[in-house]
């Protein structure tokens, strides 16, 4: 896996748009998803994996009863995915990843805690577009009939819906990106999509180093910490944007005015 570590605002820029120009189309279109963290240590464990204990079988259990109980709140539809997020935005442990098609709100999440301002933080930036080449041929499918580089909840029904199918697509490991429906401002605000792998006990991480060239993990110093935080309120990448309501006000004036010293 590649890894940069960056020592400017500048460099930062350059690196998160690497790529991003399409011959094709004349266009800028960066084919990468963001994630941020405040500990460059940090891992790319999903929610279920944090949890402990054997994810094959709690998988089943979490996602059942979350469907029981918050029944009379649920999005439209029946389908798996849509519950798979609907629980992922909400806190549910699943092998769902939070992701973000914009670096400025991954960059948000590398620098939202400023009580981890004396570590480095991190920027995972992932190639969705190359990943999803090497999809079965039953997804690789479902894009191409559609013309698209992402999945939705409906299109992934079509293919598998349900877990035990989609894990069974193939005997070899795979991983693609969901859009989730738009639940609420939060999802829209974020420009969120998720990940997804074919196997609940399988680290995303450990895919991805069996699988060269596909993510660039890119470094953040400390001491370029406060910089980057300031420039991306002045861009209104804040939480009073991206957690809409009282509550990410609140976050949002707490760390603004938080002193550096």
């Amino acid at each position: 896996m590649e890894q940069v570590t960056v020592r400017s605002w500048r460099e930062l820029q350059d690196v998160v748009f690497a790529d991003s120009w399409i011959e094709s189309i004349g266009r800028f279109r960066s084919p990468f998803a963001f994630r941020g963290g405040g500990d460059a240590r940090s891992d790319l464990r999903t929610g279920l994996r944090k949890l402990g204990g054997a994810p094959e079988r709690q998988e089943g259990h979490l996602l059942r009863n979350f469907r029981k109980y918050a029944h009379r709140d649920a999005v439209p539809g029946d389908s798996v995915w849509n519950w798979l997020a609907l629980g992922q935005h909400h806190g549910l442990p699943t092998r769902l990843l939070d992701w973000s098609f914009s670096p400025n709100v991954g960059l948000h999440f590398a620098t939202d805690d400023t009580d981890r301002y004396g570590v480095d933080g991190v920027l995972w930036c992932v190639d969705y577009v190359r990943i999803h080449e090497m999809l079965p041929e039953a997804l690789r499918g479902v894009l191409s009939r559609e013309g698209s580089q992402v999945f939705t909840a409906e299109m992934l029904h079509r293919a598998a819906p349900t877990l035990e199918r989609f894990d069974a697509l193939s005997p070899e490991p795979f991983v693609l990106f969901l859009e989730p429906p738009s639940l609420d401002d939060r999802i829209v605000n974020q420009f969120a999509l998720f990940s997804l792998i074919s196997s609940p006990s399988l680290q995303l991480e450990q895919w991805l180093e069996r699988n060269p060239g596909l993510c660039r993990k890119v470094v953040i110093p400390s001491a370029l910490k406060w910089e980057v935080r300031d420039k991306l309120d002045q861009a209104n990448v804040t939480e009073r944007v991206l957690f809409p309501g009282l509550d990410g006000l609140s976050r949002w004036l707490k760390r603004y005015y938080t002193p550096t010293r």
